[in-house]
């Protein structure tokens, strides 16, 4: 952590090596947050380097190096969102989710067999960009639906399709598992 405190100090004057050193620390950890939103790693790189230059042109605003990895992935998710709205129409749908059925109940074990980068590689955008946005950047429904200017119901419907669009994707895989033996 010693590092990421000096690099730190040395980005936030505008040292190159600093810059350099933090893009070094976090650069794949990032790509890999950018590329589960859009799901293309060229998308996701172009991502990563917008969102470093924003990084380094507005370093003062943050202001402690602890907080310094969740502020660049804010400015990651945040990019991400951005590209997905200038780049891609996607359709929501409003379902009941009465309609979805209980996907819950297996969900929790189900989440630990999960190979996510197969998993988002594959998953629908729609489906994708709701569950990143709750399960791993925890926002709330009503948090979400500002962001995509969408109703929270679509939010909510949306996660649930993804959760059994991925349990649907872990019966499959494991039906394959099971002929192939």
């Amino acid at each position: 952590m010693k590092n990421l405190e000096e690099n730190f100090k040395l980005a936030k004057k505008q040292d190159r090596r600093g810059q350099k050193a933090l893009y070094e620390m976090f650069s794949a950890k990032m790509l890999a947050i950018a590329n589960s939103y859009v799901n293309n790693l060229h998308d996701a790189e172009d991502i990563l380097m917008n969102s470093f230059f924003t990084c380094f042109s507005k370093i003062e605003e943050c202001r402690e190096w602890k907080s310094f990895q969740f502020w660049l992935r804010k400015i990651v998710v945040n990019n991400s969102i951005n590209f997905i709205r200038k780049n891609r129409n996607i359709l929501y749908t409003d379902v009941e989710i009465s309609e979805i059925g209980n996907v819950e109940e297996n969900w929790k074990e189900e989440m630990e067999e999960l190979n996510m980068e197969e998993i988002f590689s594959k998953m629908p955008d729609g489906y994708r960009l709701i569950f990143n946005l709750y399960v791993f950047e925890e926002k709330k429904h009503h948090e979400i639906a500002e962001i995509l200017n969408i109703s929270e119901g679509t939010s909510k419907s949306q996660l649930s399709k993804s959760k059994k669009w991925i349990a649907d994707f872990l019966k499959q895989k494991q039906n394959e598992k099971q002929y192939v033996k």
